[in-house]
């Protein structure tokens, strides 16, 4: 009878066991408190999203995908994009396309499509080391011609639909900013809209195409190209966050997303635009390259001064790769990025400007609004300014001087450069 009993008992544990442990998980779940982190109601989110409610915090959305419009030659940004594709020059010491890949793995995404007609297996190869270390998926979707805005979206369908229906980011690679992705998608389900986008605010809109919009909900109202009379302050910034039904409003052709699809969804009123906080710029050029590197020190400063280097011998924001050594007697700043291998000997002059990966800059020499590419060298005494851009592996002779000279790749400059032209 006892060894009866014994079994009995045993049964009916195992048998009430999962009911215990189902038991115990809804208290602990009708217990749970939602950190304060999590946003809270506002003007712009009256309920807070579904996800927040009921004390039960879920995750967004399970998988992410992004695409990134990388586009063709990189024209504005030569000569350097005679050696590298655009979105693989460097920026403030890594490609520049590394800074929104980076991002995008930060807040989930888990696969990045690279809408590409230009070297895709260079642009691969070259990812393929930062694919593992960042542990995200990178895929190209090749175009055979010229698709714009848009028709890379069509044609990357099926890379970026899936079974979820979640919605994925579309990013230009040409932008740099802070990136505030996370605010975005709470953003984009607080509105429940097919598209979100973000603008940012400028001083001159005249030269823009004006997103005009709601300022209490964000809804976009239209799109103004370049007005004449003030409309409004914010422009497209780049950055969307679209469900897939948008992918049905685009044909697989040469199509503009900002001029042909974005007003189609902000006619049905399914449109939202959210305000980009902190700094943006389109670096696509050398000018505004410059102008980007100096916000995204300044932001550096605000949020990671950690990452910037300090000294007696620096003014200013400055970013210098550990790889890279310094003389005696140099002043460098504001506004400089010096890449990895980089030497920079003494006495020299550093300001606004970026000193690319392998540069020796000898002793003496001025730099400054300018950007050294790739393996170069800047002779003694030599001073180079003005928006001057040297490709790779270009030699300065000693006391040159380089007033605004674009110089191609594997040159070497034995006389001064006056006036802003381009050296063949």
């Amino acid at each position: 009878m006892k060894v009866t009993r014994v079994t009995c008992t045993c049964n009916y544990i195992q048998l009430i066991n999962p009911i215990i442990t189902l038991l115990l998980l809804l208290l602990l779940l009708s217990t749970y408190t939602v950190p304060s982190s999590i946003p809270t109601c506002s003007r712009h989110n009256p309920s807070p999203p579904l996800h927040f409610r009921s004390g039960i915090l879920l995750h967004y959305f399970t998988t992410m995908k992004a695409l990134i419009l990388v586009g063709g030659f990189g024209t504005r940004l030569r000569p350097l994009t005679l050696s590298f594709p655009k979105p693989l020059v460097d920026f403030a010491n890594k490609p520049m396309i590394l800074h929104q890949i980076e991002a995008l793995k930060d807040i989930g995404v888990t696969e990045v499509v690279l809408a590409i007609n230009y070297q895709p297996e260079v642009m691969l190869n070259f990812l393929k080391d930062f694919e593992s270390k960042l542990g995200i998926k990178i895929t190209c979707s090749q175009e055979t011609e010229p698709l714009g805005t848009a028709g890379p979206l069509a044609l990357a369908r099926d890379k970026l639909a899936d079974e979820s229906g979640e919605p994925f980011f579309v990013l230009n690679s040409d932008v740099i900013s802070e990136y505030p992705l996370k605010e975005m998608i709470a953003f984009h389900k607080s509105h429940g809209g097919e598209a979100s986008l973000m603008v940012t605010k400028v001083d001159e809109p005249s030269k823009y195409g004006v997103v005009v919009m709601e300022e209490s909900t964000g809804k976009v109202e239209r799109f103004v190209e370049k007005p004449k009379i003030f409309v409004g302050n914010k422009i497209n910034a780049g950055i969307y966050l679209l469900n897939p039904s948008v992918l049905d409003r685009i044909e697989l052709k040469p199509t503009s997303i900002e001029k042909e699809i974005f007003p189609k969804i902000a006619s049905a009123n399914q449109l939202f635009a959210m305000v980009l906080p902190g700094f943006w710029m389109d670096i696509g050029q050398p000018k505004d390259y410059i102008t980007g590197l100096r916000l995204y020190l300044d932001s550096l400063r605000k949020k990671t001064p950690s990452k910037l280097t300090s000294g007696t011998h620096i003014l200013g924001n400055v970013l210098v790769d550990e790889g890279a050594k310094i003389g005696e007697g140099c002043l460098i700043g504001p506004d400089v990025a010096i890449g990895p291998g980089c030497v920079i000997e003494s006495g020299v002059r550093l300001s606004r400007c970026t000193i690319m990966r392998g540069v020796r800059i000898k002793k003496h020499a001025c730099i400054s609004s300018s950007i050294i590419g790739w393996h170069s060298t800047v002779g003694q005494w030599a001073r180079v300014e003005n928006m001057t851009i040297l490709g790779e592996d270009v030699h300065v002779g000693d006391e040159i001087y380089s007033n605004g000279g674009v110089v191609l790749p594997h040159k070497e400059i034995k006389a001064s450069i006056l006036k802003p032209e381009i050296v063949m």
